[in-house]
């Protein structure tokens, strides 16, 4: 085998396993910065961020329904919620404030609507009239409206900022539970991608190795462990031995086993449940994760939408389930953790010919988490009137995203007011601009 100096060999070499904020393996560097996570005590009572996108831009009207709005139901004639009433059935929406109500769907973030832990930001988004689902999650990942050259994401840029004991930094800092690094984590700081832990290359486990050509060879630990032990380099001789030294320390992260805490049921979410539960796990484990990332699509309800059954309400149902699980998974750690959710734009406020919507602008985000102000929903509601809409057919934007995501990095991270303009380029984010939903 070569000889080549270990930062090469991570980056570009054969037998690497693909390292931080490349994909969904470990390279020996990251494998060593996480044995030592437990030594550092790194994430017990640190903050944690869990940044949730809804690809397809979901129906911000349909989730927290505007039901005091007269204009609603004359827009909205096949698949609007109706108001709330004491008939039982589930048909109508469950009140909130007297104007804006739960689509029966989530019911099962109500208690925590009420309990004051979870909040909705209504007509919220980017100020970009951009329909196109990339174009426009790209911008939101980037943390602008119109610059299409900022090369990486905000949540990277926020950890570059973040005032974090370096010492504590591990691999296991950023994460996203998707295959690839998503926007959002490119950048200069490092990150993890992992599809999922159970098929993760821990000790035990079957490895795959890249090949030369870039593509997912074959093989297993033990083999990996003779290849990589057989380098004449001895700093990399040292490295792996280390490494693999480590993955017994590594178990622990397995959800194979693991029992949700406080009689926490992720219900049937799919893989958006799965991906909570595995990041519920992490936190846990203290291997210093201080942002999580998670996806969850199938919110683009061009046909047949429906209101309080359908295909949208089944993709609430999920949510919502898989949203109050890890809150109730995670008890008390929830005084350390917010969560964010998000959407590239929202859906037209008048239904279409196939008893859908099309792309819209203005959406609802949550916020929940112990720090939250919740039993609320925040911002300037512009109202459905004909004259308020949004280039004439869509809920305007009253809050802009960047306000939302600044106020969680300067109240929740601390990051100082100086920082905001490498956070988010050309947008002069000012304290005036939060809408208070965090209680420091």
């Amino acid at each position: 085998m070569m000889n080549v100096n270990r930062r090469i060999f991570l980056k570009q070499g054969a037998l690497a396993y693909v390292c931080m904020g490349m994909g969904p393996f470990w390279g020996p560097n990251f494998l060593r910065k996480t044995a030592f996570a437990a030594e550092l005590g790194a994430s017990a009572g640190n903050k944690v961020l869990l940044c949730i996108f809804q690809r397809g831009a979901v129906d911000g009207l349909s989730m927290v329904v505007p039901y005091g709005d007269p204009y609603y139901y004359q827009a909205r004639t096949d698949i609007s919620i109706g108001q709330p009433s004491q008939a039982t059935g589930g048909n109508n929406a469950l009140d909130l404030d007297g104007y804006f109500g739960f689509n029966p769907a989530l019911a099962p973030l109500l208690p925590l609507y009420k309990a004051g832990h979870l909040a909705a930001i209504q007509a919220c988004g980017s100020p970009n009239s951009s329909r196109s689902h990339f174009e426009s999650q790209d911008l939101m990942e980037s943390g602008v409206d119109e610059d299409r050259g900022v090369a990486n994401g905000w949540l990277n840029r926020m950890l570059g900022c973040c005032p974090e004991d370096a010492a504590k930094k591990t691999a296991f800092r950023a994460v996203s539970m998707t295959a690839t690094i998503p926007r959002t984590l490119q950048g200069d700081q490092d990150s993890l991608a992992i599809r999922d832990l159970d098929t993760f290359g821990l000790a035990g486990d079957t490895a795959v190795p890249m090949n030369t050509d870039g593509t997912m060879g074959h093989g297993n630990a033990s083999g990996f462990e003779s290849m990589y032990g057989a380098a004449v380099d001895t700093v990399l001789h040292g490295t792996a031995r280390e490494s693999f030294d480590a993955l017994d320390m590594l178990k622990q992260a397995r959800t194979t086993g693991y029992q949700p805490a406080n009689g926490a049921n992720y219900g049937q979410a799919g893989n958006f449940g799965r991906n909570l539960k595995q990041i519920a796990q992490l936190i846990k484990a203290n291997l210093g994760v201080q942002v999580a990332f998670a996806e969850v699509d199938g919110w683009d309800t061009h046909a047949n939408q429906g209101n309080t059954k359908g295909q949208l309400a089944t993709r609430l149902t999920g949510f919502a389930q898989a949203l109050a699980a890890f809150h109730q998974d995670m008890g008390d750690r929830m005084a350390d953790i917010v969560v964010v959710t998000m959407s590239e734009f929202g859906r037209a406020v008048h239904q279409n010919g196939n008893r859908g919507t099309d792309h819209g602008h203005g959406t609802c985000f949550f916020t929940m988490g112990g720090s939250i102000k919740g039993g609320k929903v925040y911002g300037n509601w512009p109202t459905l009137a004909p004259d308020k809409l949004f280039q004439n057919r869509d809920l305007a934007v009253t809050t802009d995203f960047r306000d939302v995501f600044a106020e969680i990095c300067a109240r929740h991270f601390n990051v100082p007011m100086s920082a905001m303009p490498q956070l988010f380029p050309q947008y002069a984010v000012t304290p005036d601009h939060f809408r208070n939903f965090y209680t420091a």
